[in-house]
């Protein structure tokens, strides 16, 4: 059994592109917000189930969570 490289994604300051994959170490910080903000606009705003949605462990990037986010707001309309 090989070991993965270490998650050493550092989401307080590491630039965030759309491509960013979302890692083990994924965390909703100030960063995260400033991102998801210039990709969805002032409307953005984190809920219960889209956080989880994000930390269930299934390989995404960011912009399948800006999809997503976009997804869940024409959905509740």
């Amino acid at each position: 059994m090989s070991k993965s490289a270490p998650d050493t994604f550092d989401w307080h300051s590491s630039r965030i592109t759309p491509a960013t994959p979302i890692t083990g170490s994924y965390r909703n910080t100030q960063n995260v917000r400033r991102f998801f903000l210039a990709q969805c606009g002032a409307a953005f705003k984190f809920d219960r189930p889209f956080m989880a949605w994000l930390k269930d462990g299934k390989p995404k990037t960011m912009a399948d969570a800006v999809a997503e986010w976009k997804r869940r707001q024409d959905f509740s309309k």
